[in-house]
């Protein structure tokens, strides 16, 4: 059956600026409803998931982070339909108030402290919510603009809602630093924390109140007036001939690849620098905010280029440049961050050897000597190097440290020896606060990845508005880009901590960005479609 062709829109200079602003809006608050809760991390696995082992605590917060993009995709399914069925503007409304809801209600959660296992239980189920609110929102704020979008400035409309997702990576983190400075540091960490969480609320509000004022989209209109609605939108997702090829390009050459470069670019940065660079938490996060915000504008730039070369070119090459650049940039923003460390790393380099050098990160006491011992280096966010001998040993720098009067039974006494050890061979582990220098070293690595994340993601609303039938649009692209994100990049902070803890090595994780961009390249040189922009009746001619 040819597709139906849908009127095309030519929306006055007003209308577009209302529709791009109360859908762009929409989309920052939801996202920063999502991010607030990475953002917060440290605090979180400290208050809901006590262990008394930081990088246990680390993973867990992770996981929990990682269930809401593991709910996503139900989430696309559920409100997919809806979307199909029942209207773009009427879904995202339900979407972004869930959102709204399940995040104010993490800051109301008591402690673990207080309340025990029901804690980290309460938090999971919210980011579940979390997670089917964030499935629904993406494809119904990205198809309303496009769907209103001139077909010569599609990309460039809806690049704006790609900026919006980095939108709200830079509003949590303005808000938690606004925060953080109106208060002491006591009442932030007992109870200041929760006040980004419950701020949530008054974004619903104006988010609320901005998309009320929407119309339906005109395409859905069409469809409904001249009742060409799909009877079951999942269905026909599957069914629709060659929808299944453009499915699978659409997951693992677009959703996956894009999302995996996002996050390193962001989440996994911030991590990089809080953690194994020693950077203070406030001067980290103003450094990675800044970068974001300024790098918003690739996204815009990008989006508008595949207006002209077509949607594929940015694309694929934004993915050949990650595969070369990935590891080059982290070295250069971690010899930007900690000079020190990085010298101290090469000059004094850690080897553990011995038997049993067996280390679970997610165990909270270690079966072996050389298990905790392990344990304590990944803690004290040192890189190392383990080889086999018949005796349990650590070198530092070549030279041979005390082990027979190392604290077994007490990790805290231990931790304090082990960073005595490394404090005489040159490590210093204490926060550091980057010079102005050292600022701007870093801010230029961090809008490398923010240029190459653009490239890949800018033009991704329109591309996948263009992908599929408007009658099954919202299921179709909403399905595989929360599949590709939701697995592929939520999980990514907790694998790339993961492959860290257990090397020691603060750059191995990022392998797996790599091999995830790989494998989206491929499928994206593949799969894409070459050539000026196309709607989708032209893609199927």
């Amino acid at each position: 059956m040819e597709p139906a062709r849908h009127p095309q829109v030519q929306p006055s200079a007003a209308d577009i600026r209302l529709i791009i602003g109360a859908s762009s809006a929409g989309t920052i608050f939801e996202w920063y409803d999502f991010f607030i809760y990475g953002t917060l991390a440290a605090i979180i696995g400290k208050t809901f998931f006590p262990s008394g082992n930081a990088t246990l605590e680390t993973l867990l917060v992770w996981a929990g982070f990682a269930v809401g993009f593991g709910f996503r995709p139900l989430g696309a399914v559920l409100f997919g339909y809806l979307g199909d069925r029942l209207g773009r503007k009427y879904t995202f409304l339900v979407t972004v108030t869930l959102m709204g809801i399940a995040t104010a209600g993490v800051g109301l959660i008591p402690s673990a402290e207080s309340i025990g296992v029901a804690a980290p239980v309460i938090v999971i189920l919210l980011r579940v919510l979390q997670g089917l609110a964030l499935g629904g929102e993406y494809g119904g704020a990205a198809i309303y603009v496009a769907e209103h979008s001139p077909p010569e400035r599609r990309g460039y409309f809806t690049s704006f809602i790609q900026a919006s997702v980095v939108g709200g990576f830079v509003l949590s983190l303005i808000v938690v630093l606004t925060c953080k400075g109106m208060m002491s540091e006591a009442a932030w960490s007992a109870w200041g924390w929760r006040v980004p969480f419950i701020i949530s609320i008054a974004l619903l509000a104006i988010s609320l109140w901005m998309r009320v004022k929407l119309a339906e989209s005109p395409v859905f209109r069409a469809m409904q007036e001249e009742g060409e609605l799909a009877g079951n939108p999942l269905v026909e997702s599957f069914t629709y001939p060659g929808n299944k090829k453009r499915i699978f390009v659409a997951l693992f050459g677009v959703g996956a690849g894009l999302t995996a470069i996002w996050y390193t670019a962001m989440f996994s940065a911030l991590s990089f620098l809080k953690g194994p660079m020693k950077i203070a938490d406030t001067p980290a996060e103003v450094i990675v905010g800044i970068s974001a915000g300024l790098g918003m504008a690739f996204f815009v730039y990008f989006g508008r280029m595949s207006d002209r070369v077509g949607r594929k070119k940015p694309i694929v090459w934004g993915y050949v440049l990650i595969l070369l650049a990935l590891f080059p940039v982290f070295w250069w923003i971690g010899n930007a961050a900690n000079p020190g460390l990085a010298s101290a790393a090469r000059q004094a380099p850690i080897v553990v050897s011995g038997p049993q050098c067996d280390y679970d990160p997610f165990a909270k006491d270690q079966a072996t000597d050389c298990g905790k011992l392990l344990s304590d280096l990944a803690g004290a966010g040192v890189p190392y190097t383990v080889g086999a001998q018949p005796g349990l040993s650590l070198a530092i720098g070549g030279t041979a440290a005390p082990l027979e009067t190392y604290a077994w039974a007490d990790k805290s006494v231990r931790g304090k020896q082990l960073q005595s050890w490394l404090g005489a061979a040159g490590y210093d582990l204490g926060k550091q606060t980057p010079s102005a220098g050292q600022a701007i070293g870093i801010i230029a690595g961090l809008l490398a990845l923010m240029f190459l994340s653009g490239m890949t993601y800018g033009p991704v609303a329109a591309l996948l508005t263009e992908m599929f039938p408007a009658r099954i649009r919202y299921s179709s692209m909403s399905i595989p880009y929360h599949i590709g994100t939701g697995y592929f990049g939520g999980f990514l902070p907790l694998i790339a901590s993961y492959i860290v803890a257990k090397t020691g090595d603060p750059y191995s994780g990022l392998w797996y960005t790599w091999g995830v961009t790989l494998v989206a390249f491929v499928v994206a040189a593949w799969g894409l479609k070459g050539g000026p922009p196309r709607d989708f009746e032209d893609h199927a001619g």
